[in-house]
């Protein structure tokens, strides 16, 4: 694959800059973020999202959540909720109260402020793949993740326009040891993408190092960064109903700081959740209100997003399912649970599949259908995900970004005025005719329809002539087109060299002590 980046901001992409334009690359619309233009599919009566809502809240009041933080109990008890030993009860009153001040929009910043991100209403936001702890090489070689494949996902993270931002770490790069590790990897994301960032939720000092990194690479006070969220994290309970340390402390930070924090229960029916998907949409949902109301509670009005990762176990093996009907309605059901809190929705587009075949495009287009039919806001693992989320590959980002592609085309609305209805080209065709050659077709032939990058349309003749080439064949040798072509977005070299004095300062101290 490619070596690993270290150049300073000057430096494009593998020493490039006299290499013209970029011929190569298959043609891209602009960077945009989709808007749903359909009414968001509902696949639950508005009786029945009131009996999962009044469900979710007796879970709340009868059986409650563990939180686990001694800091965040003092907190829920100062407000109200009912404290013994781990476990938190909430009054429903309490909990519909305080999640009044959670915000329905709001922005998501980046360095490059052209790919700041609207976040809620209408607006979806498109991201990597994140946090697979394995990388498929091109030559089908699967190994644990390092720095240099995090690399050649943040390339393709960068170049591709229909990516919207950095979903966290592509793939865990394991050959950094931990204590280091969260300020190589922020390091690498803001110099080498421009777009907005996520922050895992791995303990006070981490968090606070990646807001100090992205307030350098933003080049903004800290009193401009509290009042634009320019981080995002995602809060997982430990399903069932407990909520560990670490997330918690990301609450409190990211929340105190008015940065995004995106509840994200992870509840697998049959093994973390009940085995009916009623039950599991309200544990789910039990699981994600206690969080929001704890962020409301650490800051009123700090960003806050509902996330829905309901799926299903294969009852023989417990191995988690994707792509399923079970996670296609769950996924749906949760876009109109958000809606019924008026706050942001986040999905996610995954399979289970361990190779690049039908079973990896098919389980992706069920699971992003869900996810958009929901109404979803912010996407998770929009390209690159393989294998439940255990290995990320370069071949699947790329058709995961053409299957993106194709969604924001169908999202854009038909238009319909003089011009389109075509009533002179229909008149100057006439019976029988055909409309290749007319000035309304040469008008707009090129950007008619999507060009899809994986999709061959050649007949079988032509096609066979060519070898033969299959959607995985060419997504590969995409990819690697596309790692050639990448350039690192500009960084100014005060900027550039502010970030890099931090990151060896930090690494030098050490990072963040470990036990390891």
């Amino acid at each position: 694959m490619t070596e690993i980046e270290t150049g300073g901001p000057r430096r494009r992409g593998r020493e490039r800059q006299a290499a013209g334009p970029r011929s190569r690359l298959p043609e891209q619309k602009p960077f945009r973020q989709p808007q749903m233009q359909y009414a968001p599919t509902k696949v639950v009566s508005d009786d029945q999202l009131e009996a999962i809502h009044t469900a979710s809240l007796r879970i709340l009041s009868d059986y409650g959540i563990d939180f686990l933080l001694p800091e965040a109990r003092e907190l829920l008890a100062k407000n109200g909720a009912k404290v013994t030993d781990n476990r938190v009860r909430f009054d429903p009153e309490m909990v519909m109260e305080t999640i009044k001040t959670c915000p329905s929009e709001f922005k998501l910043h980046a360095r490059n402020p052209a790919h700041t991100l609207n976040i809620g209403g209408n607006w979806m936001a498109f991201g990597s793949v994140a946090s697979p702890p394995n990388f498929m090489e091109l030559d089908g070689t699967r190994h644990a993740g390092n720095r240099q494949n995090f690399q050649d996902l943040l390339k393709l993270s960068q170049i591709f326009n229909i990516i919207h931002f950095v979903a966290g770490y592509p793939v865990e790069p394991v050959d950094l040891h931990a204590s280091i590790r969260h300020i190589e990897c922020a390091f690498d994301t803001l110099t080498m993408t421009d777009k907005a960032l996520h922050c895992y939720s791995l303990g006070r000092q981490r968090n606070q190092d990646v807001l100090e990194m992205t307030r350098i690479a933003r080049q903004v006070s800290q009193e401009q960064l509290d009042k634009e969220p320019s981080v995002f994290t995602i809060i997982n309970s430990s399903s069932p109903l407990r909520l560990d340390t670490p997330m918690l402390q990301g609450i409190m930070e990211f929340s105190a700081r008015n940065q995004i924090v995106i509840l994200t229960p992870f509840t697998l029916a049959g093994a973390m959740a009940p085995i009916t998907l009623a039950g599991a949409l309200s544990q789910q949902n039990a699981e994600a209100l206690a969080g929001m109301v704890f962020t409301q509670l650490v800051r009123p009005g700090s960003p806050v997003a509902y996330g829905g990762f309901t799926s299903n176990v294969d009852m023989q093996s417990g191995a988690p399912a994707f792509g399923t009907p079970e996670y296609m309605r769950t996924a749906m059901a949760g876009g109109q649970l958000a809606r019924r809190y008026n706050v942001p929705y986040r999905s996610s587009n995954v399979c289970a599949a361990n190779a690049l075949d039908a079973q990896a495009a098919y389980e992706s287009v069920f699971s992003l259908w869900g996810a958009i039919q929901g109404g979803v806001n912010v996407l998770m693992h929009g390209a690159g995900w393989m294998e439940g989320g255990l290995h990320a590959s370069l071949e699947k980002f790329v058709l995961d970004a053409d299957l993106l592609a194709m969604v924001a085309t169908f999202l854009e609305p038909i238009v319909v005025d003089e011009a389109t209805l075509a009533h002179d080209a229909i008149g100057e065709v006439g019976p029988a005719g055909h409309f290749f050659g007319v000035q309304h077709t040469q008008d707009r032939f090129r950007d008619a329809f999507y060009k899809p990058l994986i999709s061959d349309w050649r007949n079988y003749e032509s096609w066979e002539e060519a070898g033969k080439p299959t959607a995985d064949q060419k997504a590969k040798e995409l990819a690697q087109i596309f790692l050639e072509e990448y350039q690192r977005p500009e960084m100014d070299a005060a900027t550039y060299e502010e970030l890099d004095a931090f990151r060896k300062r930090r690494v030098a101290e050490g990072g963040v002590a470990t036990d390891f």
